[in-house]
């Protein structure tokens, strides 16, 4: 079976952020929440300044702490070595959240998208209400994408964890997870480690590279290759 990773290329991220946009967009991730997020620090002192800009998502690690976490196995891992959720058997206890080390879960404590449920007005008889925004366009909210409902709840609900599924509705399909497709620089590479001829096994032979938080001992599947 495939076991799936991920590559990132810091010498042609542009650290313009479209990865984490574009995946709000994706898996309808209401606000406040960062399937895809980054870390961004400058250091030194002008004039010898050093800007980094690390894109990070869940590590979908080979030795998951959330999975072991779970008591009700709500967060597994598949058969392509993702690190999956079953929203149907989250009890909501955040248990993973808690033994999660790269805070990348995270619990619904409110209805999701709860602006799209209020039937308000902001200026009367002036503006139309977010409910009446959400029923024109015949969905939970207008930007909604219902591909992410294929294998996952399109929206989640109040009271359960979620967090990045590396879009395994699109790898079902036959595409890479939206965050690679929506990279402008290409700077993401998507791939299976078992396959000795994928492009990020040429990557990894090719370059050195490092993980986020390898000293936790989870054997996280993002590589970042060509560090300034």
């Amino acid at each position: 079976m495939p076991n799936y990773a991920m590559v990132i290329d810091l010498h042609k991220c542009a650290g313009c952020g479209a990865c984490a946009i574009t995946c709000k967009n994706e898996n309808n991730v209401p606000e406040g929440m960062y399937w895809s997020n980054y870390i961004h620090r400058t250091r030194g002192k002008f004039p010898n300044v050093r800007y980094e800009f690390v894109p990070t998502l869940c590590n979908h690690c080979e030795d998951a702490p959330c999975v072991k976490a779970c008591p009700v196995g709500a967060m597994h891992k598949d058969e392509n070595g993702l690190t999956l959720h079953n929203p149907d058997k989250c009890i909501g206890c955040k248990a993973c959240v808690q033994a999660d080390p790269y805070g990348v879960i995270y619990f619904n404590e409110e209805k999701p998208h709860e602006f799209w449920h209020n039937k308000e007005q902001a200026i009367e008889k002036g503006t139309s209400s977010g409910k009446e925004m959400a029923d024109k366009y015949d969905a939970p909210f207008p930007f909604y994408n219902p591909d992410r409902a294929k294998t996952y709840g399109g929206v989640r609900p109040k009271g359960i964890v979620e967090k990045c599924t590396l879009c395994d509705h699109r790898i079902k399909d036959g595409d890479v997870p939206y965050c690679v497709a929506s990279c402008p620089s290409g700077a993401r590479v998507f791939g299976d480690l078992e396959d000795p001829k994928s492009e990020i096994n040429k990557l990894l032979n090719k370059y050195s590279y490092f993980k986020l938080g390898e000293n936790f001992g989870t054997k996280p599947k993002v590589f970042y290759i060509r560090e300034f």
